[in-house]
């Protein structure tokens, strides 16, 4: 009865965990319908909610940024927004200090948390998973002698919170894994180990 139990857990733990995530982002990103005027809510037009609409005028309200600051004009407004910002003190030092950290993220041509690798933290002989950020830059890269890389230590299961460190770039080893499966490796605290994968020529160490 045991062997049952525990076999029915292993299904219904996943799932339940997956749609209790969803139900969360589906229920946060409704909020969205707030915005609208009293007149314009489901509850008034239908008579009952929609679950799940706050979630397509999300993706349609970025996508319709996207299209519009693509061309010149809205590359324009971009300008003149941003302009506005960087004249209010706080505001624009959260947010010219969010948009480097998400463009670094999301290019294209950038390498940050694009490579998954193995270092020794909290001390020598303990190894976990990390993820290249980029280099060390500012005063800091003047006192670190050598070559540096900048990593980033995500915490077990939540790897939303973590450590930023400096490390020579000696002591990294570069993984033949994608990111998506080292968070996997994390998240599930080294039970869901990525494929073994043979060994193929590569290129020098993070260059």
């Amino acid at each position: 009865m045991k062997k049952y139990l525990i076999t029915g857990l292993l299904i219904w733990i996943p799932l339940a965990i997956t749609f209790m995530v969803l139900a969360w982002i589906v229920g946060t990103l409704d909020q969205i319908i707030l915005l609208l005027p009293r007149d314009l809510h489901p509850r008034e037009i239908f008579g009952f909610n929609i679950p799940g609409l706050g979630v397509v005028m999300s993706v349609l309200i970025v996508f319709s940024t996207g299209l519009v600051a693509a061309n010149v004009l809205g590359q324009k407004l971009v300008q003149i927004w941003e302009a506005m910002l960087s004249r209010i003190p706080v505001v624009k030092s959260i947010y010219y200090s969010v948009k480097q950290v998400s463009d670094t993220l999301f290019s294209s041509s950038g390498q940050a948390f694009r490579k998954a690798l193995l270092v020794q933290y909290p001390r020598e002989g303990s190894w976990t998973i990390a993820f290249l950020t980029g280099k060390p830059g500012g005063d800091a890269a003047n006192h670190l002698p050598g070559e540096f890389v900048s990593v980033y230590v995500p915490t077990t299961p939540n790897p939303t919170s973590g450590f930023f460190l400096m490390m020579p770039k000696k002591d990294v080893i570069e993984l033949d894994m994608s990111v998506d499966e080292a968070l996997k490796y994390i998240i599930s605290m080294g039970v869901v180990a990525p494929p073994l994968r043979k060994p193929a020529p590569v290129p020098a160490l993070l260059d």
